[in-house]
Protein backbone atom coordinates (compact mmCIF):
# COMPACT_ATOMS: atom_id res chain seq x y z
CA UNK A 1 0.00 0.00 0.00
CA UNK A 2 2.99 1.91 1.02
CA UNK A 3 4.21 1.73 -3.07
CA UNK A 4 0.78 3.96 -3.98
CA UNK A 5 1.80 7.12 -2.01
CA UNK A 6 5.13 6.57 -2.61
CA UNK A 7 7.61 8.51 -5.06
CA UNK A 8 10.92 6.48 -6.89
CA UNK A 9 13.30 8.82 -8.45
CA UNK A 10 14.06 6.01 -10.62
CA UNK A 11 10.60 4.75 -12.00
CA UNK A 12 8.06 7.77 -12.31
CA UNK A 13 4.60 7.28 -12.95
CA UNK A 14 4.17 7.07 -16.72
CA UNK A 15 1.64 6.32 -19.38
CA UNK A 16 3.70 3.10 -19.90
CA UNK A 17 3.85 1.71 -16.25
CA UNK A 18 1.18 -0.67 -15.48
CA UNK A 19 0.34 0.93 -11.94
CA UNK A 20 -0.82 4.14 -14.06
CA UNK A 21 -3.12 2.08 -15.88
CA UNK A 22 -4.43 0.61 -12.73
CA UNK A 23 -4.92 3.64 -11.07
CA UNK A 24 -6.63 5.15 -14.02
CA UNK A 25 -9.38 1.86 -14.28
CA UNK A 26 -9.75 2.81 -10.12
CA UNK A 27 -10.84 7.07 -11.40
CA UNK A 28 -12.79 5.60 -14.22
CA UNK A 29 -14.73 3.24 -11.50
CA UNK A 30 -15.29 6.41 -8.80
CA UNK A 31 -16.01 8.25 -12.18
CA UNK A 32 -19.16 6.10 -12.99
CA UNK A 33 -21.11 7.49 -9.77
CA UNK A 34 -20.31 10.71 -9.40
CA UNK A 35 -19.69 12.30 -12.96
CA UNK A 36 -22.99 14.10 -13.41
CA UNK A 37 -21.92 16.41 -10.38
CA UNK A 38 -19.44 18.66 -12.11
CA UNK A 39 -17.90 20.33 -8.50
CA UNK A 40 -17.67 17.04 -7.78
CA UNK A 41 -16.05 15.66 -10.50
CA UNK A 42 -13.53 18.29 -11.01
CA UNK A 43 -12.52 17.90 -7.54
CA UNK A 44 -11.62 14.19 -8.37
CA UNK A 45 -9.79 14.94 -11.38
CA UNK A 46 -7.47 17.76 -9.51
CA UNK A 47 -6.80 15.56 -6.72
CA UNK A 48 -5.83 12.91 -9.22
CA UNK A 49 -3.69 15.04 -11.01
CA UNK A 50 -1.61 16.03 -8.18
CA UNK A 51 -1.43 12.83 -7.05
CA UNK A 52 -0.03 11.45 -10.21
CA UNK A 53 2.19 14.48 -10.62
CA UNK A 54 3.54 14.16 -7.62
CA UNK A 55 4.16 10.20 -8.76
CA UNK A 56 5.71 11.70 -11.34
CA UNK A 57 8.07 14.27 -9.96
CA UNK A 58 8.24 13.71 -6.15
CA UNK A 59 8.83 17.04 -3.84
CA UNK A 60 8.99 19.07 -7.40
CA UNK A 61 5.07 18.87 -7.21
CA UNK A 62 5.41 22.11 -4.79
CA UNK A 63 6.64 24.11 -7.72
CA UNK A 64 3.07 23.15 -9.82
CA UNK A 65 1.47 24.63 -7.23
CA UNK A 66 3.62 27.82 -6.57
CA UNK A 67 2.95 28.27 -10.48
CA UNK A 68 -0.82 27.73 -10.43
CA UNK A 69 -1.17 30.22 -7.20
CA UNK A 70 1.04 32.90 -8.94
CA UNK A 71 -0.67 32.89 -12.46
CA UNK A 72 -3.99 32.45 -10.73
CA UNK A 73 -3.29 36.46 -8.33
CA UNK A 74 -1.45 37.62 -11.72
CA UNK A 75 -4.19 37.05 -14.20
CA UNK A 76 -7.08 38.59 -11.61
CA UNK A 77 -4.59 41.59 -11.01
CA UNK A 78 -4.45 42.01 -14.51
CA UNK A 79 -8.22 41.31 -16.12
CA UNK A 80 -8.66 44.11 -12.80
CA UNK A 81 -6.40 46.92 -14.25
CA UNK A 82 -7.17 49.21 -16.50
CA UNK A 83 -3.87 50.94 -16.56
CA UNK A 84 -1.89 49.81 -19.09
CA UNK A 85 1.83 49.96 -17.36
CA UNK A 86 0.58 48.31 -14.38
CA UNK A 87 -1.20 45.25 -16.85
CA UNK A 88 2.40 45.16 -19.14
CA UNK A 89 3.91 44.87 -15.99
CA UNK A 90 2.30 42.42 -14.28
CA UNK A 91 2.23 40.04 -17.25
CA UNK A 92 6.39 41.08 -17.14
CA UNK A 93 6.42 39.69 -13.80
CA UNK A 94 4.39 36.36 -14.40
CA UNK A 95 7.08 35.47 -17.51
CA UNK A 96 9.87 36.21 -15.55
CA UNK A 97 9.12 34.26 -12.50
CA UNK A 98 7.81 31.24 -14.81
CA UNK A 99 10.78 31.36 -17.43
CA UNK A 100 13.36 32.05 -14.24
CA UNK A 101 11.70 28.54 -12.71
CA UNK A 102 12.43 27.02 -15.74
CA UNK A 103 15.56 28.47 -16.59
CA UNK A 104 16.75 27.40 -13.01
CA UNK A 105 16.19 23.79 -13.41
CA UNK A 106 16.64 23.10 -17.65
CA UNK A 107 19.81 25.60 -18.03
CA UNK A 108 21.58 26.13 -14.47
CA UNK A 109 24.31 23.39 -15.82
CA UNK A 110 24.49 24.90 -19.01
CA UNK A 111 25.24 28.08 -18.34
CA UNK A 112 28.07 27.38 -15.33
CA UNK A 113 29.37 24.92 -17.36
CA UNK A 114 29.90 26.83 -20.35
CA UNK A 115 31.05 29.22 -17.96
CA UNK A 116 33.61 26.97 -16.36
CA UNK A 117 34.86 25.78 -20.00
CA UNK A 118 35.09 29.49 -21.05
CA UNK A 119 37.64 30.39 -18.26
CA UNK A 120 39.04 26.84 -18.23
CA UNK A 121 37.93 26.33 -14.68
CA UNK A 122 36.66 23.35 -12.62
CA UNK A 123 33.66 23.79 -10.25
CA UNK A 124 35.42 23.63 -6.58
CA UNK A 125 35.19 25.71 -3.83
CA UNK A 126 38.86 27.37 -3.93
CA UNK A 127 37.98 28.46 -8.07
CA UNK A 128 36.68 31.42 -6.75
CA UNK A 129 34.33 32.16 -10.09
CA UNK A 130 32.71 28.81 -10.46
CA UNK A 131 32.19 28.57 -6.65
CA UNK A 132 30.22 32.13 -7.42
CA UNK A 133 27.91 30.95 -10.14
CA UNK A 134 27.87 27.24 -7.82
CA UNK A 135 26.61 28.81 -4.92
CA UNK A 136 24.36 31.53 -6.26
CA UNK A 137 22.63 28.83 -8.14
CA UNK A 138 22.58 25.67 -5.38
CA UNK A 139 24.06 26.53 -2.70
CA UNK A 140 27.19 25.01 -3.08
CA UNK A 141 26.00 21.99 -4.65
CA UNK A 142 27.22 20.75 -7.43
CA UNK A 143 24.73 22.25 -10.76
CA UNK A 144 25.35 18.73 -12.69
CA UNK A 145 22.69 17.00 -9.87
CA UNK A 146 19.62 19.43 -10.44
CA UNK A 147 16.70 17.52 -11.03
CA UNK A 148 14.66 18.57 -13.97
CA UNK A 149 10.84 18.15 -13.13
CA UNK A 150 8.91 16.49 -15.10
CA UNK A 151 6.50 18.27 -17.39
CA UNK A 152 7.64 21.60 -16.26
CA UNK A 153 8.03 22.86 -19.60
CA UNK A 154 4.56 22.22 -20.95
CA UNK A 155 2.94 23.67 -17.57
CA UNK A 156 5.02 26.87 -17.33
CA UNK A 157 4.08 27.89 -21.14
CA UNK A 158 0.52 27.10 -20.16
CA UNK A 159 0.75 29.24 -17.06
CA UNK A 160 2.41 32.15 -19.31
CA UNK A 161 -0.14 31.61 -21.89
CA UNK A 162 -2.73 32.12 -19.64
CA UNK A 163 -1.17 35.44 -18.30
CA UNK A 164 -0.44 37.00 -22.25
CA UNK A 165 -4.24 35.87 -23.56
CA UNK A 166 -5.60 37.90 -20.18
CA UNK A 167 -3.33 41.09 -21.27
CA UNK A 168 -4.24 40.63 -24.79
CA UNK A 169 -7.94 40.64 -23.61
CA UNK A 170 -8.72 37.47 -25.61
CA UNK A 171 -9.87 35.75 -22.39
CA UNK A 172 -11.55 36.27 -19.12
CA UNK A 173 -9.71 35.24 -15.76
CA UNK A 174 -11.43 31.78 -14.25
CA UNK A 175 -13.67 32.02 -11.64
CA UNK A 176 -11.73 29.88 -8.82
CA UNK A 177 -8.31 29.24 -8.39
CA UNK A 178 -9.26 25.26 -8.11
CA UNK A 179 -10.42 25.44 -12.00
CA UNK A 180 -7.12 27.14 -12.54
CA UNK A 181 -5.09 24.46 -10.56
CA UNK A 182 -7.26 21.66 -12.79
CA UNK A 183 -6.44 23.93 -15.91
CA UNK A 184 -2.83 23.09 -15.01
CA UNK A 185 -2.67 19.98 -13.50
CA UNK A 186 -4.42 17.71 -15.92
CA UNK A 187 -2.80 14.41 -15.61
CA UNK A 188 -3.49 13.19 -19.16
CA UNK A 189 -1.40 16.16 -20.84
CA UNK A 190 0.91 17.47 -18.07
CA UNK A 191 3.80 15.08 -18.88
CA UNK A 192 4.13 15.09 -22.15
CA UNK A 193 2.03 17.18 -23.79
CA UNK A 194 -0.21 19.08 -25.76
CA UNK A 195 -0.12 22.21 -24.50
CA UNK A 196 -3.03 23.11 -23.73
CA UNK A 197 -4.42 26.78 -23.96
CA UNK A 198 -6.81 28.67 -21.28
CA UNK A 199 -9.56 29.20 -24.31
CA UNK A 200 -9.70 25.01 -25.01
CA UNK A 201 -9.72 23.89 -21.99
CA UNK A 202 -11.07 26.10 -19.29
CA UNK A 203 -14.55 25.95 -21.03
CA UNK A 204 -14.88 22.14 -20.57
CA UNK A 205 -14.79 22.38 -17.17
CA UNK A 206 -18.29 23.60 -16.47
CA UNK A 207 -19.61 21.38 -19.10
CA UNK A 208 -21.66 18.12 -18.51
CA UNK A 209 -19.78 15.12 -19.17
CA UNK A 210 -20.69 13.95 -23.01
CA UNK A 211 -19.20 10.91 -24.70
CA UNK A 212 -20.47 9.48 -27.68
CA UNK A 213 -20.33 5.72 -28.34
CA UNK A 214 -18.23 6.55 -31.39
CA UNK A 215 -15.87 8.78 -29.45
CA UNK A 216 -15.30 6.36 -26.71
CA UNK A 217 -14.36 3.87 -29.59
CA UNK A 218 -11.68 6.24 -30.82
CA UNK A 219 -10.25 6.91 -27.46
CA UNK A 220 -9.54 3.31 -26.76
CA UNK A 221 -7.96 3.50 -30.22
CA UNK A 222 -5.79 6.30 -29.66
CA UNK A 223 -4.40 4.57 -26.48
CA UNK A 224 -4.34 1.36 -27.91
CA UNK A 225 -2.29 2.95 -30.93
CA UNK A 226 -0.50 5.01 -28.46
CA UNK A 227 0.75 2.00 -26.98
CA UNK A 228 1.68 0.45 -29.99
CA UNK A 229 3.99 3.06 -31.07
CA UNK A 230 5.60 3.70 -27.76
CA UNK A 231 6.07 0.56 -26.57
CA UNK A 232 6.05 -1.68 -29.77
CA UNK A 233 7.67 0.47 -31.99
CA UNK A 234 9.93 3.11 -30.17
CA UNK A 235 11.53 1.48 -27.45
CA UNK A 236 11.79 -1.85 -29.30
CA UNK A 237 14.08 0.22 -32.37
CA UNK A 238 16.01 2.57 -29.25
CA UNK A 239 16.98 -0.39 -27.52
CA UNK A 240 17.98 -2.84 -29.54
CA UNK A 241 19.56 -0.60 -32.67
CA UNK A 242 19.55 3.43 -32.29
CA UNK A 243 20.78 3.96 -28.62
CA UNK A 244 23.71 1.37 -29.37
CA UNK A 245 24.83 3.08 -32.96
CA UNK A 246 24.53 6.65 -30.79
CA UNK A 247 26.61 5.92 -28.03
CA UNK A 248 29.19 4.85 -30.43
CA UNK A 249 28.97 5.87 -34.04
CA UNK A 250 32.45 5.89 -34.91
CA UNK A 251 32.41 1.76 -33.72
CA UNK A 252 29.73 1.04 -36.95
CA UNK A 253 29.89 2.01 -40.94
CA UNK A 254 28.37 4.68 -42.54
CA UNK A 255 25.25 3.18 -43.49
CA UNK A 256 24.51 1.47 -39.98
CA UNK A 257 24.85 5.30 -38.72
CA UNK A 258 22.31 6.18 -41.78
CA UNK A 259 19.85 3.05 -40.74
CA UNK A 260 20.46 4.27 -37.34
CA UNK A 261 19.31 8.22 -38.27
CA UNK A 262 16.04 6.66 -40.01
CA UNK A 263 15.65 4.72 -37.25
CA UNK A 264 15.68 7.35 -34.93
CA UNK A 265 13.61 9.35 -37.33
CA UNK A 266 10.52 6.67 -36.75
CA UNK A 267 11.25 6.09 -33.09
CA UNK A 268 10.90 10.02 -31.97
CA UNK A 269 7.87 10.62 -33.90
CA UNK A 270 6.65 7.12 -32.55
CA UNK A 271 7.53 8.02 -28.82
CA UNK A 272 6.03 11.78 -28.94
CA UNK A 273 3.14 10.47 -31.15
CA UNK A 274 2.40 8.17 -28.61
CA UNK A 275 2.34 9.94 -25.38
CA UNK A 276 -0.10 12.38 -27.47
CA UNK A 277 -2.24 9.43 -28.64
CA UNK A 278 -2.51 8.35 -25.30
CA UNK A 279 -3.13 11.54 -23.54
CA UNK A 280 -5.96 12.51 -26.28
CA UNK A 281 -7.36 8.84 -25.25
CA UNK A 282 -7.36 9.65 -21.27
CA UNK A 283 -8.43 13.18 -21.69
CA UNK A 284 -11.32 11.53 -23.77
CA UNK A 285 -12.50 9.05 -21.70
CA UNK A 286 -13.21 12.22 -18.50
CA UNK A 287 -14.69 14.01 -21.18
CA UNK A 288 -12.11 16.37 -22.22
CA UNK A 289 -11.10 17.31 -25.87
CA UNK A 290 -7.39 17.88 -26.33
CA UNK A 291 -6.03 19.37 -29.44
CA UNK A 292 -4.23 17.52 -32.45
CA UNK A 293 -0.64 17.48 -31.65
CA UNK A 294 0.80 15.23 -34.92
CA UNK A 295 -0.70 15.22 -38.18
CA UNK A 296 1.81 12.61 -40.34
CA UNK A 297 5.01 14.53 -39.77
CA UNK A 298 7.04 13.00 -42.61
CA UNK A 299 4.42 13.20 -45.07
CA UNK A 300 5.33 16.69 -45.39
CA UNK A 301 6.64 18.08 -48.77
CA UNK A 302 8.26 21.28 -47.44
CA UNK A 303 10.07 22.49 -43.76
CA UNK A 304 7.23 24.71 -43.35
CA UNK A 305 4.72 22.36 -43.80
CA UNK A 306 6.29 20.22 -41.42
CA UNK A 307 6.14 22.40 -38.62
CA UNK A 308 2.26 22.38 -39.36
CA UNK A 309 2.83 18.91 -38.70
CA UNK A 310 4.98 18.34 -36.19
CA UNK A 311 4.08 19.28 -32.83
CA UNK A 312 1.44 21.37 -33.85
CA UNK A 313 0.09 22.69 -30.10
CA UNK A 314 4.52 23.99 -29.21
CA UNK A 315 4.72 25.05 -32.92
CA UNK A 316 1.59 26.75 -32.77
CA UNK A 317 2.53 28.57 -28.95
CA UNK A 318 6.31 29.49 -30.42
CA UNK A 319 3.54 31.40 -33.49
CA UNK A 320 1.65 33.22 -31.49
CA UNK A 321 3.72 33.86 -28.08
CA UNK A 322 7.37 34.07 -29.95
CA UNK A 323 7.50 34.47 -33.43
CA UNK A 324 4.37 37.63 -33.85
CA UNK A 325 5.35 39.52 -30.96
CA UNK A 326 8.44 39.75 -32.28
CA UNK A 327 7.33 41.29 -35.16
CA UNK A 328 6.33 38.20 -37.51
CA UNK A 329 5.82 39.17 -40.89
CA UNK A 330 4.87 42.98 -40.50
CA UNK A 331 8.51 44.72 -40.17
CA UNK A 332 10.35 43.74 -43.74
CA UNK A 333 11.26 40.64 -44.95
CA UNK A 334 14.41 40.90 -43.80
CA UNK A 335 13.29 40.67 -40.21
CA UNK A 336 10.80 38.63 -41.04
CA UNK A 337 13.99 36.02 -41.43
CA UNK A 338 15.66 36.95 -38.38
CA UNK A 339 12.43 36.37 -36.52
CA UNK A 340 11.94 33.02 -37.95
CA UNK A 341 15.29 32.33 -36.94
CA UNK A 342 15.14 33.43 -33.17
CA UNK A 343 11.84 32.03 -32.81
CA UNK A 344 13.23 28.52 -33.85
CA UNK A 345 16.59 29.07 -31.83
CA UNK A 346 14.77 29.91 -29.09
CA UNK A 347 12.39 26.52 -29.78
CA UNK A 348 15.45 24.35 -29.85
CA UNK A 349 16.49 25.62 -26.43
CA UNK A 350 13.14 24.87 -25.02
CA UNK A 351 13.91 20.65 -25.98
CA UNK A 352 16.96 20.82 -23.85
CA UNK A 353 20.14 22.78 -22.38
CA UNK A 354 22.99 21.34 -24.96
CA UNK A 355 24.76 23.27 -27.31
CA UNK A 356 23.51 20.58 -29.90
CA UNK A 357 19.43 21.29 -29.42
CA UNK A 358 20.69 25.25 -30.09
CA UNK A 359 22.44 23.91 -33.38
CA UNK A 360 18.93 21.89 -34.41
CA UNK A 361 16.69 25.26 -33.62
CA UNK A 362 19.09 27.50 -36.08
CA UNK A 363 19.22 24.59 -39.12
CA UNK A 364 15.01 24.40 -38.50
CA UNK A 365 15.27 28.21 -38.15
CA UNK A 366 17.35 28.63 -41.39
CA UNK A 367 15.41 26.16 -43.35
CA UNK A 368 12.50 27.95 -42.75
CA UNK A 369 13.83 31.10 -43.46
CA UNK A 370 15.25 29.97 -46.78
CA UNK A 371 11.73 28.59 -48.06
CA UNK A 372 10.06 31.28 -47.02
CA UNK A 373 13.04 33.00 -49.10
CA UNK A 374 12.73 30.55 -52.14
CA UNK A 375 8.74 30.81 -52.08
CA UNK A 376 8.57 34.76 -52.78
CA UNK A 377 10.79 34.96 -55.18
CA UNK A 378 12.16 31.66 -57.36
CA UNK A 379 9.04 29.70 -56.18
CA UNK A 380 7.09 32.33 -58.37
CA UNK A 381 9.16 32.02 -61.32
CA UNK A 382 9.15 28.14 -61.68
CA UNK A 383 5.87 27.57 -60.25
CA UNK A 384 4.56 24.14 -59.34
CA UNK A 385 6.69 21.74 -61.69
CA UNK A 386 5.85 17.96 -61.73
CA UNK A 387 6.86 15.92 -59.02
CA UNK A 388 7.14 18.78 -56.74
CA UNK A 389 5.55 17.34 -53.94
CA UNK A 390 7.79 14.23 -54.25
CA UNK A 391 11.05 15.71 -54.80
CA UNK A 392 10.24 17.76 -51.91
CA UNK A 393 8.91 15.23 -49.45
CA UNK A 394 12.20 13.49 -49.99
CA UNK A 395 14.55 16.72 -49.62
CA UNK A 396 12.41 17.81 -46.12
CA UNK A 397 12.46 13.94 -44.30
CA UNK A 398 16.33 14.22 -45.21
CA UNK A 399 17.06 17.58 -43.83
CA UNK A 400 14.75 16.86 -40.84
CA UNK A 401 16.86 13.87 -40.36
CA UNK A 402 20.05 15.00 -40.90
CA UNK A 403 18.72 17.71 -37.98
CA UNK A 404 17.94 15.12 -35.69
CA UNK A 405 21.28 13.77 -35.75
CA UNK A 406 22.20 16.94 -33.54
CA UNK A 407 19.12 16.42 -31.24
CA UNK A 408 20.09 13.03 -30.20
CA UNK A 409 23.42 12.81 -29.97
CA UNK A 410 25.17 12.95 -26.65
CA UNK A 411 27.28 15.89 -27.39
CA UNK A 412 29.07 17.17 -30.65
CA UNK A 413 31.76 15.12 -30.90
CA UNK A 414 29.34 12.20 -31.54
CA UNK A 415 27.06 14.03 -34.09
CA UNK A 416 29.94 15.63 -36.03
CA UNK A 417 31.04 11.66 -36.20
CA UNK A 418 27.99 10.31 -37.07
CA UNK A 419 28.10 12.66 -39.61
CA UNK A 420 31.79 12.12 -41.17
CA UNK A 421 30.60 8.12 -41.30
CA UNK A 422 27.66 8.81 -43.13
CA UNK A 423 29.55 10.95 -45.70
CA UNK A 424 33.28 9.24 -45.94
CA UNK A 425 32.38 5.47 -44.29
CA UNK A 426 29.24 4.03 -45.97
CA UNK A 427 30.46 0.57 -46.88
CA UNK A 428 27.29 -0.80 -48.99
CA UNK A 429 28.73 -3.83 -49.05
CA UNK A 430 27.93 -5.12 -45.30
CA UNK A 431 24.39 -3.70 -46.14
CA UNK A 432 22.46 -7.34 -46.44
CA UNK A 433 24.38 -8.92 -43.32
CA UNK A 434 23.68 -5.74 -41.19
CA UNK A 435 20.03 -6.23 -42.00
CA UNK A 436 20.25 -9.68 -41.51
CA UNK A 437 21.52 -9.07 -38.35
CA UNK A 438 19.17 -6.50 -37.14
CA UNK A 439 15.99 -8.01 -39.52
CA UNK A 440 13.82 -7.62 -36.79
CA UNK A 441 14.75 -4.00 -36.18
CA UNK A 442 14.33 -3.05 -39.61
CA UNK A 443 11.06 -5.08 -39.52
CA UNK A 444 9.51 -2.66 -37.00
CA UNK A 445 11.27 0.36 -38.56
CA UNK A 446 9.55 -0.61 -42.28
CA UNK A 447 6.26 -1.34 -40.25
CA UNK A 448 6.41 2.35 -38.16
CA UNK A 449 7.03 4.24 -41.91
CA UNK A 450 4.34 2.02 -43.13
CA UNK A 451 1.73 2.83 -41.29
CA UNK A 452 2.81 6.85 -40.87
CA UNK A 453 2.76 6.89 -44.88
CA UNK A 454 -0.14 5.11 -45.42
CA UNK A 455 -2.85 7.36 -46.85
CA UNK A 456 -4.70 8.82 -44.25
CA UNK A 457 -8.21 7.65 -45.62
CA UNK A 458 -6.64 4.22 -44.51
CA UNK A 459 -5.76 5.23 -41.09
CA UNK A 460 -9.71 6.78 -40.69
CA UNK A 461 -10.36 3.44 -42.27
CA UNK A 462 -8.61 1.55 -39.50
CA UNK A 463 -9.90 3.22 -36.52
CA UNK A 464 -13.33 3.38 -38.26
CA UNK A 465 -13.57 -0.65 -38.21
CA UNK A 466 -11.63 -0.61 -33.97
CA UNK A 467 -14.97 1.90 -33.40
CA UNK A 468 -17.15 -0.72 -34.56
CA UNK A 469 -15.65 -3.80 -33.45
CA UNK A 470 -17.81 -5.22 -30.38
CA UNK A 471 -16.45 -4.18 -27.36
CA UNK A 472 -15.15 -7.98 -26.77
CA UNK A 473 -12.69 -7.09 -29.45
CA UNK A 474 -11.76 -4.01 -28.39
CA UNK A 475 -11.03 -5.49 -24.91
CA UNK A 476 -9.23 -8.49 -26.05
CA UNK A 477 -6.61 -6.40 -28.48
CA UNK A 478 -6.71 -3.86 -25.37
CA UNK A 479 -5.75 -6.75 -23.56
CA UNK A 480 -2.93 -8.01 -25.23
CA UNK A 481 -1.52 -4.59 -25.43
CA UNK A 482 -1.99 -4.61 -21.57
CA UNK A 483 -0.28 -7.90 -21.43
CA UNK A 484 3.25 -6.93 -23.80
CA UNK A 485 3.45 -3.68 -21.50
CA UNK A 486 2.98 -5.67 -18.59
CA UNK A 487 6.07 -8.11 -19.64
CA UNK A 488 8.32 -5.46 -20.98
CA UNK A 489 8.05 -4.07 -17.71
CA UNK A 490 8.81 -6.78 -15.54
CA UNK A 491 11.11 -8.73 -16.83
CA UNK A 492 14.52 -7.70 -19.13
CA UNK A 493 12.43 -9.25 -22.34
CA UNK A 494 12.30 -6.93 -24.92
CA UNK A 495 8.14 -6.15 -25.75
CA UNK A 496 8.58 -7.39 -29.81
CA UNK A 497 10.06 -10.71 -28.81
CA UNK A 498 6.68 -12.13 -28.85
CA UNK A 499 6.56 -11.83 -32.56
CA UNK A 500 8.20 -13.38 -34.31
CA UNK A 501 8.22 -13.30 -37.99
Amino acid sequence: MLELVTYHENSPLLFTQVLFWVLFGSIILIYQFIYKNITTRNVLLLLASLYFYYMSSGFYFVLLLFSTIIDYYIGKKIFDSNDKKTRKLLVSISAVINLSLLAYFKYTFFFTDGLNTLFNLEIEQENYLAAFFNSLFDAGMDTSNIFLPIGISFYTFQTISYSVDIYRGDIKPVDNIWDFALFVSFFPQLVAGPIVRASEFIPQIHQQYKLKESEYGHALFLIAAGLVKKIMISDYISINFVDRIFESPWSYSGFENLMATYGYAIQIYCDFSGYTDIAIGVALLLGFRLPLNFNSPYKATDITDFWRRWHISLSSFLRDYLYIPLGGNRKGKVRTYINLFITMLLGGLWHGAHFRFIIWGCLHGGALAIHKLWMEYAGKKIGHFKYQNIIGGIITFHFVCYAWIYFRAEDMQHANSMISQILTNMDLSIALEVIMAYKYVFIVMGFGFFIHWIPQHWKDKLALEFITMPDFAKAAFLFFVGFILFQSRSSDIQPFIYFQF
